[in-house]
């Protein structure tokens, strides 16, 4: 799988698209109202904050952090349940920040979402057939024996019998559950799928079993995934690139096996000392550095550096200036005045 070196840094609005997927420069808040009758805006809820990122064709992107980082609302945004503030979507070749209507239904077919709860995500009333053809039906593909065959073909790509069609969300387990919502996602035959938290709902031995089943699917399908966490080793089993983020900024960005041996920014470290070891001995030996503290409100996030009120590495200069992304070597970048590692000399 290819991989790219930066997060997209398209100087004009509206530029041609460099890779499969870029987002640019993208901002996500949300509204915060008081009165009960003439309700009026007092704030805003800063989910995500000027990230930019790009996604190569057939890559396995992973986007990690803690619970009110953005990840889930980036995910969110890409396949338009949400509308971004500003910034831009470009998905093979089309902003589609910008489509609305009859085009934006059309390119919807291409972007698909697997959904973090298998069992919410599911309709009780609906039999898993209906389910898994009701996308097809939307877009009005194919007749009715084209669907039940497409349905049949689905349930057993992703490891269930075609009578499963037959039967209710509620007579599955977790884990097939969760397959029945990863037939669904590929129903439309979708270029991009984005799962969020895809197995934190399963128990631990069920997990590997569906993170084989998408790898597998992906080479059959030549899918590209964008895969959220709060879980590093989920997505260290998964990606090929992994993005870290804190309180809805982008603070590091490296190839999977690099941002594990070398984090370069003080958060990406305490999020690698937070995966357990199955070794007790290995476990009691590790150099623990863990990120302490509260996550601060994103109503109203702190100046500079955002990771400056948990990190034992900030200085005054981390509260006046916000750090920009610099290279720490190939495809390597991080957000911080004072890094782990040195930065990459740049001409």
């Amino acid at each position: 799988m290819t991989t790219t070196a930066t997060p997209s840094t398209a100087g004009s609005s509206g530029a041609p698209p460099l890779e499969f997927v870029e987002v640019r420069h993208l901002v996500k808040e949300f509204p915060v109202t008081a009165g009960a009758v003439m309700q009026r805006k007092i704030g805003s809820v800063k989910a995500v904050s000027d990230v930019s990122l790009t996604i190569s064709k057939g890559e396995t992107f992973g986007l990690v952090g803690e619970s009110g980082c953005g990840k889930t609302t980036i995910g969110r945004v890409m396949v338009g349940l949400e509308k971004p503030t500003s910034g831009e979507i470009w998905f093979d070749g089309e902003d589609i920040a910008k489509l609305r209507g009859r085009d934006f239904r059309r390119k919807r077919r291409d972007l698909q979402l697997m959904f973090q709860d298998p069992y919410a995500s599911l309709d009780p009333r609906m039999r898993v057939g209906s389910i898994i053809r009701e996308p097809l039906t939307v877009q009005k593909i194919g007749n009715g024996k084209e669907r039940d065959a497409r349905v049949s073909q689905l349930l057993q790509e992703v490891g269930l019998s075609p009578k499963a069609a037959d039967l209710y969300p509620h007579e599955f387990s977790g884990g097939q559950r969760q397959r029945i919502g990863l037939a669904r996602a590929l129903a439309l035959n979708p270029k991009l799928i984005v799962a969020d938290e895809p197995v934190s709902a399963l128990d631990v031995s069920i997990r590997s079993q569906i993170l084989n089943l998408m790898n597998s699917l992906q080479e059959t399908h030549g899918l590209t995934y964008l895969v959220i966490s709060h879980d590093l080793s989920v997505v260290k089993y998964l990606a090929d690139r992994i993005a870290v983020m804190y309180l809805g900024k982008l603070v590091e960005l490296a190839p999977s096996d690099v941002i594990y041996q070398q984090p370069a920014h003080p958060y990406s470290l305490g999020l690698i000392n937070a995966i357990p070891e199955p070794d007790p001995k290995r476990e009691r030996a590790k150099d623990i550095r863990p990120v302490v503290g509260e996550l601060p409100s994103a109503l109203n996030p702190p100046s500079g550096c955002r990771f400056r009120t948990r990190c034992p590495r900030a200085q005054e200069i981390c509260a006046e200036e916000e750090p920009p992304l610099r290279s720490f070597g190939p495809r390597h970048l991080a957000a911080c005045h004072f890094p782990l590692l040195s930065p990459v000399a740049t001409a």
